[in-house]
Parts: structure tokens; sequence; C-alpha cells
């Protein structure tokens, strides 16, 4: 008998203002997984994402986390957006935005320095502790989104095209720290990006989505070996055989 996965979409449809936007989605994806989802804009990437995190209820079908069918926001999951300028409060430090979740979950104000300046030193902003997030660069503001969310200590990141308001070398160098974070803490990943390449680098799933409604039509295992690397894991003729797999994937549907 196979083993439960952690995440199960079941049969999830869901219409939006009366226009279908996803339709029998039938995903399972295992502990420790990161599944990276691709597909032309509006195949419902990020509704399925904020379906996971139960910021939305399916028309039909449930979505299941360990079993259990979510209906609402768990502290287990922890959810990161593009907008790191609306996710962040302006009036609170770095240490302060961080402390939020902490607030959020009911840690004892005790308690939370020492795992605010351990999240904090995991992404590199100890030294950055007392500022604002408008006294940071863009790529900061991202790691603070990503410290923020591990202070949850959540089993599931859902990351919703993190990285795409970044310039290329900033966009590489928080790829690898995810990267890096993932394989210490051992956590679940769904990641939505429109980046091809980055859906390569960063997955060991591909799940390619069709639109109008949106559906799964590709699912693609990465066998890339491990620890990834920006220049010799995109030299591989396995990475450029995926990579042209997903944009022939992309421009039969455009």
């Amino acid at each position: 008998m196979d083993p439960q996965p952690l995440i199960a979409f079941d049969r999830v449809s869901m219409t939006l203002g009366g226009t279908p936007v996803l339709t029998g989605i039938d995903l399972s994806i295992d502990a420790g997984d990161f599944v990276c989802v691709v597909g032309p804009s509006g195949c419902g990437k990020t509704t399925l994402l904020r379906l996971l995190g139960g910021l939305l209820e399916p028309t039909s079908g449930e979505v299941r986390y360990a079993g259990k069918r979510i209906v609402e926001p768990r502290a287990d999951i922890a959810v990161m957006f593009q907008d790191y300028g609306r996710a962040l409060l302006p009036w609170r430090t770095v240490e302060g935005n961080v402390s939020l979740a902490l607030e959020a979950l009911g840690v004892p104000k005790e308690q939370r320095a020492a795992r605010i300046a351990s999240v904090l030193d995991t992404v590199g902003l100890r030294n950055k502790a007392d500022r604002y997030p408008s006294e940071l660069s863009g790529g900061m503001q991202q790691r603070l989104q990503i410290a923020r969310c591990l202070a949850q200590e959540p089993k599931v990141l859902l990351m919703d095209e993190p990285f795409g308001a970044l310039d290329a070398m900033t966009r590489q160098s928080l790829q690898d720290e995810v990267l890096s974070i993932v394989a210490v803490s051992g956590a679940t990943v769904f990641f939505v990006t429109h980046d091809l390449e980055e859906a390569v680098y960063l997955g060991n799933r591909v799940i390619g989505l069709l639109p109008h409604p949106g559906r799964i039509a590709s699912d693609v295992k990465v066998t890339l070996s491990r620890p990834r690397n920006q220049l010799t894991t995109r030299e591989d003729p396995e990475f450029a055989r995926l990579r042209r797999h997903l944009f022939d994937f992309i421009k039969d549907e455009h």
C-alpha cells in the first residue's frame, strides 16, 4: 500500500465570478517535494496556490493536507507572495516584521527574540534587524519575507513568483538560498513561476497547466543532481532538454 501523500488535490474545480478558473485538478505531493507550477497567464497557477494555502475554498472537490481537508489557513503552511512592498509592514522594523508571524502564532514574548535572531541569521539579515523595509533593497525585502515565513517553522512553503520583480543576479542568489534552506529544513515547497529555467533549476517536479479553464497537462520529473549550481546545472544537457520541453508546452498554448 502506497503511503499517503502530504498534499492531495482531489477533483478540484474552482469558479470565480461565474468563470471557471480550474477544473478537475488531481494532484498528489509527497513530503519533501519541491513542486514548481508553470503555464500561460490565466491558467490558474495562483488560484491553485491559494487553495492549498486555505485562502480560497474550491467550488467542488477538496484539498487535503496530511489527510485532512484544508478549509482555512494553517500555521504549518506559510505563504510568500511576489509583492513584498505590500506584504511587509512599513512601520515595523525587520525584527518587528518577523515578530508578526510569531505573535499570530501566540508565541510568548520571551521566546520570540531567539527565534527571530535565528531566522535572520539564516537569511543574512541579522545586522539589519533595526532597519525598516524602506531602507532595504528588493532582494533584502524578499529575504525578510522568507524569514517571516521560516519563523512559523512551516512544513510547507507556498511561493507565488517571489523573485519575479528582482534583477537576475539577486534572483539567482535567492534561488540558491531557498534551496539551501529547504535542504536543511526538509520543507515541502509549492512554487509558482513564469520562468521556465527557474522551474527546472529549483524543482524536482514541474507541473504544467493549460488555461480556460486551468487543468494539469504535464507533470515532469526533474532528476538533475543536487546540490544545484547556477553554472554547471544550467550547462547540463538534461537541463536544456527540460527547458525546451516546457518552452514547447507553453508556446503551443499561445
